[in-house]
């Protein structure tokens, strides 16, 4: 029987379960979801490649007058104070102009393949400090631990594609790259921008195609990662719904609080219609709050003397009437008002409540 509850107790805490929706919330708030670095990189890369093809012409203008410049006014300056900070910030203005666009390209695609990863996401959970970060023995775990055989091999992978892919860019170019060495400095500089940006876009589509693949594998070890064994969802659901222990309190709290109340109510009681034993309904009538009377507590056995009781502590007349009281705790609740079936019935025994109040 023991090893049957150990048994019994380790398939319960055996993740094999589906993350719940919460725990996906959860994850998420903490910044843990599906996302490939690869799928970022390949999407930066294609993007740079693809805004550097169709705007060659403007960089290539820019960087030749920035040379032209260079060989021509500022080789023939005399280096002085003024005149060095005057070239350090000119170069600059121009180094701007020609990077500014492709780093807003870059970031641009970077916001674009983690929205289209994850969607909107804020959270500063990453960005905690914590110690098990620089923990050795965790560390250790993480350098030999199966994940990371996997991004070597990833890695590996990713530069035999991207090495092969560029290779053959080479290859069917190989006419135009061997005469370079016969082609002005303007022509050579044009082919050699036109071989990177070609090998650029090519490496970038390889790697875009590899990350599909690691995105799919993160997703699945996100989807592993965040499994829940049985009793993590039973404890979720506890926490949810509340411990079914604490709710039965609580419950009975409330119950003695309504309780309290209702007693509290009986002193102002019109009469109290008993069963005489079983049943008991304190009625009032207040024209400015109801036009019928209405109840102010009921209850049977225990409750019903209870109320007999506070009843007669306050001298509150006690009419027996079995029926009535019967069909009145079945039909009214505490607060209502008598359903119109007994307003006849009612109004007979507050008339004689009423005589008996003024003849005492």
């Amino acid at each position: 029987m023991k090893l049957l509850s150990l048994d019994l107790q380790f398939f319960a805490g055996e993740k094999t379960e589906k993350a719940t929706p919460k725990k996906r919330q959860d994850s998420r708030k903490k910044g843990q979801t599906a996302k490939s670095q690869d799928v970022n990189t390949a999407i930066i890369l294609l993007a740079v490649f693809l805004f550097l093809t169709f705007s060659a012409s403007f960089f290539g203008n820019i960087i030749f007058d920035l040379f032209r410049v260079s060989f021509q006014d500022y080789m023939m300056m005399d280096l002085t104070e003024e005149s060095f900070m005057l070239i350090v910030i000119e170069v600059l203005k121009e180094v701007a102009i020609l990077l500014g666009p492709i780093m807003l390209v870059a970031l641009l695609a970077g916001i674009f393949s983690n929205y289209i990863q994850v969607g909107i996401m804020f959270t500063a959970e990453p960005l905690q400090p914590k110690l098990e970060k620089i923990d050795p023995i965790k560390g250790a775990k993480r350098i030999f631990s199966i994940r990371a055989i996997v991004e070597l091999l990833k890695s590996i992978l990713k530069i035999g594609f991207v090495g092969a892919v560029t290779f053959v860019i080479l290859w069917l170019n190989i006419d135009e790259v061997l005469g370079l060495s016969f082609k002005t400095i303007h022509d050579s500089l044009a082919a050699m921008a036109s071989l990177t940006v070609q090998m650029g876009i090519a490496a970038s589509l390889a790697l875009l195609f590899l990350s599909v693949f690691d995105y799919l594998y993160q997703k699945y070890d996100f989807e592993k990662n965040i499994r829940m064994s049985k009793q993590d969802i039973k404890d979720e659901h506890k926490n949810m719904e509340g411990d079914p222990l604490i709710k039965s309190k609580i419950k009975q709290r409330q119950r003695e609080m309504a309780m309290r109340r209702m007693m509290q109510e009986v002193p102002d009681a019109d009469v109290v219609i008993t069963n005489p034993t079983h049943f008991a309904i304190a009625l009032k009538y207040d024209e400015n709050k109801s036009e019928a009377p209405y109840v102010v507590a009921k209850g049977v056995d225990y409750l019903a003397q209870k109320i007999k009781f506070i009843a007669g502590e306050n001298d509150i007349i006690m009419v027996e009437n079995r029926p009535l009281a019967r069909s009145l705790y079945d039909s009214a609740e505490i607060g209502d008002a008598i359903p119109e079936e007994f307003f006849k019935a009612v109004a007979e025994i507050l008339a004689y409540v009423y005589r008996m109040k003024n003849q005492l």
